[in-house]
């Protein structure tokens, strides 16, 4: 799942992406108003996390924005301000959520996850099935032949996009966008040592193999 974060605070930008990472999120990361806008309009994501003061576009003013051209992601809302007029302006403008600064990062986390569950409601099955090979987007339960896996948040993040598109091919580019959520040169390793822990729990020992390499172009999951 991809995550936006708007915040001008570097080192709570850091922190809270830092944490979604973690958690197996993919993250982007703008901070400021104007930035988060162009994000917002030129991405899906399933949940954004918006401070309420930023420069050049206040948060508030950047979801209003997003609600006018029709962009549904969830917001979670981020401000210093504690008031209850603050928090129902926040949810009045288009915001799904309002969380008071300083805040604990499980916090966080657990309400980014409900914005996404409800978000999933809406746009998505939150089970995913390729062959006897299951994945539960709430619970991230992966089975396959009702053998449950155990995957780290990398390994989950990535088979979860190989199973949002199955019989498509990605390029080691776009993982790398939807797992790392930021660039490095594609010409390392990293992708394919990630698939090939990934292959070693999914495939090894099952029938027929699911997680296939197109050589030069990526990788594709699907039933042959």
């Amino acid at each position: 799942m991809r995550v936006l974060v708007v915040e001008d605070d570097g080192r709570i930008a850091e922190f809270v992406a830092g944490g979604l990472r973690q958690e197996g999120f993919s993250v982007d990361v703008a901070d400021n108003g104007v930035d988060g806008l162009d994000r917002a309009q030129a991405a899906t994501y399933d949940a954004a996390i918006v401070d309420v003061m930023l420069p050049r576009l206040d948060g508030l003013s950047l979801v209003a924005a997003l609600r006018r051209r029709g962009v549904q992601t969830p917001v979670l809302f981020l401000s210093a301000r504690h008031t209850v007029d603050d928090r129902v302006k926040g949810l009045q403008t288009g915001g799904d959520d309002y969380l008071t600064k300083p805040f604990a990062l499980a916090e966080l986390l657990a309400r980014v996850q409900a914005l996404t569950r409800r978000g999933q409601v809406a746009q998505e099955p939150t089970e995913l099935t390729v062959a006897d090979l299951r994945l539960d987007r709430l619970t991230r339960r992966v089975e396959r032949g009702g053998t449950v896996i155990e995957l780290r948040p990398r390994e989950y993040a990535l088979l979860e996009y190989l199973m949002r598109h199955p019989g498509r091919v990605l390029s080691k580019a776009m993982i790398v966008s939807h797992v790392w959520s930021y660039s490095f040169d594609t010409g390392t390793n990293a992708v394919d040592v990630l698939m090939h822990r990934v292959r070693e729990k999914v495939d090894k020992g099952f029938s027929p193999k699911l997680l296939h390499t197109v050589r030069g172009v990526g990788y594709v999951l699907k039933e042959e």
